[in-house]
Parts: C-alpha cells; sequence; structure tokens
C-alpha cells in the first residue's frame, strides 16, 4: 500500500465533510478510516479544480460519496464514490487506486469513468459507448450504478453555472436513460427527484407555472383531501386494522407528462386523488381493500394486484380506484412496510434494510436477471445496444403464462416471438407459429394480459428479417440481428469464394495450383484474420473479386475495372448473400445480370429492367453475367397486371385459373376506371420459372373478361 496523505480538509469544506464522518455512524472504524484515506486522495488528486460554480472540485464527490452514504452501501462503494472522478479529471491510474484501496474499489472506479480518451465519429456514438461500458460494469457489480446516479442526481441540482443548451442536452439525456434505469432498479424516490429536476432544466417557465399552480391547488383542495383522509382512516379502524394513511403527490413532471400525452388540462389532471396504505403484513392488505370497497364504490377493471404478480423491479401494491366524494375519483395504493421501502428506494433498499424479508431477496433475483439480460444483448455497434437497451427500459407490462403456468411479464406491445426469445433464444430462432389461449396465432400477435402463450417450434423455421419489423424486446431484436447477420456472413463467404474462383479461372488460373503463401500473404496484406474474412468482404460487395485476383496473382497487367469473361450460375435460393431484385423480380428463364452492391451482395435483374439502364452503361465494370442453374422446388415471387370487363365473379374465376396453374396468390390490389367498365388487377403471385409463367396467363387468357395479361417491370430497387 502507498502512503496515505493527511486526512485533514481545508476550512472551506469542513463542515460538510464533518457532516459526512457523522454519517459513517453504521460503519466500522478500520472501514471509516479507509474513506478518510480515500477522501484526502481525492481532495489532493482534485486540489487545483474547480466547479462552474467557483465551488472547490472536491464538494462534488463528497455529495456523491454523501447520497451513497444515507442508502448505507459498504465502505468500497462509499471510497469508488469519493474517487469516481480521479481517474477521469486527474493523473491517477487503476493501478495506483488498485494498490492504495483494493483492487474493488478500482473496479468500480475504472466502471463508473468515461472514454473519453478515445475516438468517436459523433457525441451520440460517444455517449452511447460510455453508456454501453457503464452497463456492463453495472452487470457485473450493481454499486457502478447507484453510484452513477447519485453523480448525476448531484450534477443536475448544481447546473445553474452551465450554459442553457447543454444544461438541456444533459436533462433530456437524463430523462431518456438515467431516470428509466433508477425506475428499472425500483428507485422510485430518486426517479422522481431526477425527473422533476431534468424537466425544470428544460422548461424552466413551464416548471415555474406548474409549481405555482399546484400549491394553489393544493390549498383549494385541502378541505376534500381532508375529508377522505379522514374517512379512509375511520373506516380502517372500525374493521380493526391498523394502518399508516398519507396522500400521495403528484410530481410536476408526470403532471406535465400526463396533460401532454392525453391532452387534459391541469384540473383534469388534479382531480384525481392519491392515497398510500401502509399495513403490517400481507392479509391486511387485502383485508384494507375490502373495507375500502365498503366505503367507496370500486371503478370496474381499474383493480390490479401487483402483490400477487410484483412489477420487474420488484414492486409490490395492491392498486384500486374508487369513487370518492361528488364522484372525485380516488387512487388508492395498499402495501406493507416492506413493499413501501422496496416501492422507494428499490435495490438500494437491500442495504438499507438488511432485516427485509423474502421480497428483498427476490428483488436482487430479479435484477441480476435483467443485469444478465444485457449481457447477453451485447453488439459490436454501441448504438444498437443503446437502442436495444432503450426498448427495454420502458416495459410498461403485460403479463403471460407458459402452458406450465408460470408467468413472464413481457413489455407492453410484445408479439409471440419477443415471447419466444424470453423463452430461450433457440425456441425463439425456430418459433414457427404459436397457439394463443389453445387457437392458432400468427407471430407478429401482441400480447394481453393473462394469455397463456405455447409456442410450435420447427427444425427447419429460422428468423426472417421482417421479425425486425415488429418485437418489442431488445433482447428479441438483439438475437435476431445477431442471427441474421452471422448468416449473411456466411452466405457471403460462399459467394465470395465463387466470384474469386471465376474471376481466377477467367483469367486462365485454377485456384487449387495456386501456393499456400500466395494465400497467407493477400490475408496478411489485407488486414485479415483469415480467407473467409476475405471472401466475406468480396460477397457484400466491399472488394472486387478483379482485385483480390490481382493482388492473389501479384500481377499488375490486369485491368482494375475488367469485368469477368465468365458467367456465374445462381439457384436463386442462396439465401441473403444473393438478392433477386424487387424492380424486375427475375425468375428462372428470364436473361439476367448480376451487380455486387455495397453491403448486400449480389443483386441480380432481368437484362431489360428498365431501372439498370442507366448504370449498366455508365459503370459496365460493375455488372456481372448471371445465370440460371436449375433447382427444383423453389417457387418466386412476380407482378402481374391483369385487365378485365367489369362482370360479376370474374375476380373468382381469375383466381381459380391461377390455382389450376399451381401458382399461389401472394397479394392482390385493383383499380376501377370512372365509368367502372373495366378494372386493372395487380398480382403478385408465386412461379416457378418463365415456363410457369406462361402457363398461367393462358390459363387467364381463356375467360372472355380478360382483355389484357402483362408482367409489370421497373419500380423500386
Amino acid at each position: 500500500m502507498g502512503s496515505v496523505p493527511s486526512t485533514q480538509p481545508p476550512a472551506y469544506e469542513e463542515a460538510a465533510y464533518q457532516v459526512f464522518l457523522d454519517s459513517l455512524e453504521y460503519l466500522p472504524p478500520v472501514d471509516v478510516e479507509r474513506i478518510k484515506a480515500a477522501y484526502a486522495y481525492a481532495a489532493r488528486a482534485h486540489a487545483s479544480q474547480r466547479r462552474m460554480s467557483g465551488e472547490p472540485y472536491i464538494t462534488h464527490p463528497l455529495a456523491v460519496a454523501g447520497a451513497v452514504v444515507e442508502w448505507r452501501m459498504d465502505a468500497d462503494a462509499v471510497a469508488a464514490a469519493l474517487l469516481h472522478d480521479v481517474l477521469e479529471d486527474t493523473g491517477a491510474t487503476k493501478h495506483e487506486l488498485a494498490e492504495k484501496f483494493g483492487k474493488e474499489v478500482a473496479e468500480l472506479v475504472d466502471g463508473l469513468s468515461k472514454l473519453d480518451k478515445m475516438e468517436f465519429a459523433s457525441y451520440q456514438e460517444a455517449q452511447a459507448e460510455n453508456f454501453r461500458k457503464m452497463l456492463m460494469a453495472m452487470a457485473r457489480d450493481l454499486r457502478v450504478v447507484l453510484i452513477k446516479l447519485a453523480d448525476r442526481q448531484h450534477n443536475l441540482a448544481t447546473m445553474s453555472a452551465m450554459r442553457a443548451d447543454k444544461r438541456a442536452r444533459i436533462a433530456r439525456e437524463t430523462l431518456e436513460i438515467y431516470a428509466p434505469i433508477a425506475l428499472r432498479l425500483g428507485l422510485n424516490k430518486l426517479y422522481r427527484e431526477l425527473q422533476d429536476t431534468s424537466f425544470e432544466l428544460i422548461h424552466p417557465h413551464r416548471a415555474e407555472v406548474l409549481s405555482k399552480a399546484l400549491s394553489a391547488a393544493r390549498g383549494n383542495r385541502r378541505e376534500l383531501l381532508t375529508q377522505i383522509l379522514d374517512g379512509i382512516q375511520e373506516k380502517l379502524q372500525h374493521a380493526g386494522l391498523r394502518a399508516e394513511v398519507f396522500g400521495r403527490e403528484k410530481s410536476l413532471y408526470s403532471i406535465f407528462r400526463k396533460m401532454k400525452e392525453k391532452h387534459l388540462s391541469f384540473s383534469q389532471v388534479l382531480d384525481i386523488y392519491g392515497f398510500r396504505v401502509v399495513v403490517d403484513n400481507v392479509p391486511t392488505c387485502y383485508l384494507a381493500l375490502g373495507a375500502l370497497h365498503s366505503l367507496f364504490k370500486p371503478v370496474p377493471g381499474k383493480f390490479k394486484d401487483y402483490i400477487a404478480i410484483p412489477k420487474a423491479n420488484g414492486y409490490q401494491s395492491l392498486h384500486t380506484t374508487l369513487i370518492g366524494p361528488y364522484g372525485t375519483p380516488v387512487e388508492v395504493q395498499i402495501r406493507t412496510r416492506e413493499m413501501h421501502n422496496v416501492a422507494q428506494e428499490g435495490v438500494a433498499a437491500h442495504w438499507l434494510y438488511k432485516d427485509m424479508d423474502e421480497s428483498s431477496a427476490d428483488l436482487q433475483i430479479k435484477t441480476h436477471k435483467w443485469l444478465q439480460s444485457l449481457l447477453e444483448m451485447q453488439t459490436s455497434d454501441s448504438s444498437e445496444f443503446f437502442e436495444n437497451v432503450k426498448i427495454d427500459l420502458f416495459p410498461d407490462e403485460v403479463y403471460v403464462f407458459t402452458p406450465k403456468g408460470k408467468i413472464m411479464a413481457m413489455p407492453h406491445g410484445a408479439t409471440v416471438v419477443d415471447f419466444a426469445y424470453a423463452v430461450h433464444t433457440d425456441v425463439g430462432h425456430h418459433c414457427s407459429a404459436a397457439r394463443i389461449n389453445h387457437e392458432l396465432s400468427p407471430l407478429r400477435t401482441e400480447l394481453r394480459n393473462g394469455d397463456l402463450v405455447e409456442i410450435i417450434t420447427s427444425g427447419q423455421a429460422t428468423p426472417n428479417p421482417v421479425w425486425l419489423t415488429y418485437v418489442k424486446t431488445g433482447r428479441a431484436r438483439s438475437k435476431i440481428r445477431h442471427f441474421l447477420r452471422t448468416m449473411q456472413n456466411e452466405e457471403s463467404a460462399r459467394l465470395g469464394e465463387r466470384l474469386l474462383r471465376q474471376e481466377l479461372l477467367s483469367l486462365g488460373v485454377v485456384p487449387i495450383s495456386i501456393p499456400t503463401d500466395a494465400w497467407d500473404q493477400l490475408v496478411k496484406s489485407g488486414g485479415q484474420k483469415s480467407m473467409e474474412e476475405i471472401y466475406t468482404d468480396i460477397g457484400l460487395g466491399k472488394r472486387l473479386p478483379s482485385v483480390v485476383a490481382r493482388r492473389l496473382l501479384a500481377r499488375e497487367d490486369m485491368s482494375h475495372d475488367s469485368p469477368s469473361s465468365m458467367t456465374l450460375a445462381i439457384h436463386g435460393t442462396e439465401g441473403m448473400a444473393i438478392q433477386l431484385a424487387r424492380c424486375c423480380q427475375p425468375i428462372p428463364g428470364d436473361p439476367i445480370i448480376g451487380s455486387i452492391k455495397k453491403g448486400s451482395g449480389l443483386v441480380i435483374h432481368t437484362h431489360d429492367c428498365p431501372a439498370i439502364r442507366k448504370s449498366r452503361s455508365s459503370e459496365p465494370q460493375k455488372w456481372i453475367d448471371v445465370e440460371w442453374e436449375p433447382e427444383e422446388g423453389k417457387l418466386f415471387d412476380i407482378r402481374i397486371t391483369v385487365e378485365v370487363k367489369n362482370a360479376r365473379g370474374v375476380l373468382a374465376q381469375v383466381a381459380a385459373a391461377i390455382a389450376e396453374a399451381g401458382s399461389n396468390i401472394e397479394h392482390v390490389a385493383m383499380d376501377a376506371d370512372p365509368e367502372r367498365l373495366f378494372t386493372s388487377l395487380r398480382f403478385t403471385i408465386q412461379v416457378a420459372h418463365r415456363n410457369h409463367l406462361a402457363a398461367v396467363m393462358r390459363g387467364m387468357r381463356h375467360i372472355p373478361e380478360v382483355t389484357r395479361i402483362t408482367r409489370e417491370r421497373g419500380g423500386d430497387t
């Protein structure tokens, strides 16, 4: 251990330091000495620094440590709070901290430090990466985020000297990220403080107006509030129930948000009176509920039992809405003392109330599971990870059941696919259908409270990119993207290998004849780890096969732009590495041509596609001759327009002709002319090849009302 500097603080913060020391009475003397040493080290490290307000910088870590002490956390957490800025703002190193204060403190401080020494393309990217690092550290040790939240709370409260635009940006970030994390961890008191302070920083005038209106309304409502409160207390006493009853104040930000989201006036929001009833045990909660329902009539559908089914952050209470005097809505929450502690302090209650019942342990388990799920959502793209976690931070839950009766909390709007991935990654990857309440349902079906969900899996089923348009959970989105990216890379590698092989053969070189040293040199010079990565880059269009071939053969006489003279054969079933253009929808039998599109692989068009005419003449080097290789069983989408005379039953006749020719109808739309003499039927149908399409068209031409059939060309690429 290194030498410990003097622990005597300068006079300017001596009083605050003494109050802080007095609050450490719950820790043993040896821990208090370590904390004093941490304070002295931080004071020395920040000695030359001042906050924007002009105060000595040490006042900030001291305030953060004070908040951590309020949660009665351990000595390592308090020391880390005091030292949380020394890595970032001073010359201190993680190794030095570990030597002086132990490895655990150093790890906590490192988890709290920003990545300011790294280069980022934008502020958003830097914030996303900082957030990812914080959550990863938090997943390893929950104390990191509790200190971080205390840090953010003090920063918000002392921002008056900062530029208005910077204040607003930090406040918005708090509303978007830090407040939801506090809520997710059950820190409701802190959650409301962060929201209200951020609201005052973003909309100072609105906050002032609302605050004055709230004070005035409080005076006007006092009589009715007292009447309801006395009525509740009297009823509970009459029923022989010991309970503590108090009014529940709405926060400024919650009033503002409700007015904005539900388009309500201030008086409409305040017309609802909130009360909290705290009792000794769980059975008394239900007895109190019965007593209150006999005092005031309950509003149907407004009762929620969060004791039997707690929220994901451990919150437990009975919620009911009653019709009070003069038709006034009265919201009541009924809970035990332990539940109230968890509701206020969340996971911090674990440190605050050591003698708490199993609800605290249950909360710790749930929090641990959520943090582990964050680790599973990790991606190389920080912004994508940021997006996934943000989705998870706003759950507004629905509760559904597995076939075995297990209750699972899902975010509002979650679908069958979200549920499948919540059960297990493999179940998600292979889900093909579902039964909801014993009835077959599509995968995009949104789940509702009380649904019994059974997933049907298939070994052949794999994730579909369309799923990303309707999944709601970050876990499902992350798993689907990872699978699709892996599949695309594998398929792109196979395509890239074929393209390079074709290029080499067109130069009269058999790939197997090239020495191993030449392949190794190509990998080394390209900065890749393996040949597989080079094949993937070729397949994704990030490298041209002609350039790779030239480097492999060390030949400078090859034209960089010369297209291959050989033709690439495709089946059309290769997967994501080969895409059939939406504009012309090529099918086997059509003359085709391919273009390597960066990031998308090989895109196939028909030779006569209007969408590529300009590109083919101006950039011929980007185009590859492609031909179909026979493959049985695959059907391809194609768009056709059928013009018919208006007559009863004509659509049914056309649909029957398409079915008789062995084709499926994927989509149909229609346009009638102004006189309603003719109608254009626009079909997307599935055919195996060009001859199959011709047979479908022949079948429709036998219908007398059909006047014209055309295959659609052009449109979106």
